[in-house]
């Protein structure tokens, strides 16, 4: 079995959803979900990792064994956002996006501010 079948396993049985129920939310076949759980379908395509991520609310580092984390926890913009920023039902693509939009605009803050003389 492998990693990203072991956790998308892990993470369809803490929600209780049967492999049908999973496809169906994900839009494919539920023997797709099978061989993917069971290892037998190698190269899970990208699309379908972010599908699974967001659905879960899953960094893809965890489904792919890169961190232990399930949860959106050390390093991500949900852990600190600004109290005024309402994050709710962001993806973590939305929050790294409104993230690069943040450093954007502090950027800009710093050349303007450079650039006065006073």
């Amino acid at each position: 079995m492998s990693i990203v079948g072991q956790r998308i396993k892990w993470l369809r049985e803490q929600k209780q959803w049967s492999q049908l129920q999973l496809a169906e939310k994900l839009g494919i076949h539920n023997t797709v979900l099978s061989r993917i759980e069971s290892g037998d379908k190698k190269g899970v395509d990208a699309h379908l990792i972010s599908k699974v991520a967001d659905l879960f609310e899953v960094s893809t580092d965890f489904l792919h064994g890169r961190t232990e984390e399930p949860s959106w926890q050390r390093g991500s913009v949900r852990e600190t956002p600004a109290t005024f920023l309402d994050v709710d039902g962001l993806t973590e693509k939305d929050l790294i996006e409104v993230k690069r939009h943040i450093e954007f605009l502090k950027w800009k803050a710093l050349q303007e501010k450079s650039e006065d003389p006073s």
